[in-house]
């Protein structure tokens, strides 16, 4: 059975220290924003079609791990390929025709009607790498590789289930690390991941559910940037206040997410401080010396 964590900190040095981590990452995004590898990847994501939320629940229904979707020619303008049998997901594209019709006065007249055609699109999962330069452009996140020392992932697992959400590992495409289903509560993690990754990931998954769990699936889509910002900076507080530095995925995660915008991430602060002291203080137990620290 997972134990908990042994916390020596007092109230305020865990409150100073959560205040400090989450100022690192503004400082981390500002410093990738201005740096060249952030041009090259704006100029890849400048290629990506952005998606009506419409869309966006189509995909995610018929896909939930999707992370990044394109057209078939549209991934090998960037240096992937569709994987041979890969199975599109199918949206709405936009289009017009013109039509000529008589009108009343017997008068042939033009016009233009509007018209949605079903297209298909594939995500990254079900692409294979055909040119590595170009597909490496769109790399700011690098998955975390090392252990996890303080059995992190085993003391959010065990607190999500006491608290009646299912946890499983699975296969799951892509770059996708973990996913939340607030209706099935149920938490997925990848069964690709380095045991500090999965801790990292874990943390991410458990700040979504006492963050947004009550949000509805268009709204979250509407605000995933922000959704995702806060998830994320829980993750890299939480997992810092345990000695884990996530900063070469999260600085990158959430730049991408916040689209470099650094008030999105402080604007966050307060949501993400809170649910960083409740998912802390639930994974670990204070010990005596602790007690006595805070009591003096």
């Amino acid at each position: 059975m997972a134990k908990k964590i042994k916390n020596t900190k007092t109230p305020e040095q865990r409150k100073a220290e959560a205040a400090e981590l989450h100022a690192k990452i503004a400082a981390g995004v500002e410093s990738l924003t201005d740096s060249q590898q952030w041009e090259k990847y704006l100029s890849y994501c400048r290629s990506f079609h952005k998606y009506s939320v419409s869309n966006l629940l189509l995909i995610m229904a018929q896909m939930p791990e999707a992370s990044q979707v394109a057209g078939f020619r549209s991934w090998q303008t960037r240096g992937r390929s569709v994987a041979k049998g890969q199975k599109g997901i199918r949206i709405l594209g936009y289009a017009k025709k013109r039509i000529e019709e008589e009108n009343d006065k017997g008068e042939t007249e033009e016009r233009y009607v509007e018209y949605f055609p079903p297209l298909s699109v594939f995500d990254i999962s079900q692409t294979e790498i055909i040119d590595e330069d170009k597909a490496n452009a769109g790399v700011i996140a690098h998955r975390l590789e090392g252990e996890d020392a303080e059995g992190i992932a085993d003391a959010v697992e065990k607190w999500l289930t006491d608290e009646g959400w299912t946890v499983t590992t699975e296969a799951i495409g892509g770059e996708t690390n973990g996913m939340t289903s607030a209706e099935l509560r149920r938490v997925i993690i990848s069964e690709n991941l380095s045991p500090a990754q999965r801790a990292k990931t874990m943390i991410h998954e458990a700040a979504h559910v006492v963050l947004h769990a009550d949000l509805e699936p268009a709204e979250y889509m509407q605000h995933r940037g922000t959704a995702e910002t806060e998830a994320e900076s829980v993750a890299y507080v939480v997992a810092g206040m345990f000695g884990l530095d996530s900063s070469s995925y999260t600085i990158g995660y959430v730049a991408n997410w916040s689209q470099g915008d650094t008030e999105i991430i402080r604007s966050t602060a307060a949501n993400v401080l809170k649910a960083s002291h409740i998912i802390y203080e639930a994974l670990t137990e204070t010990d005596a010396a602790a007690e006595v620290a805070a009591a003096a």
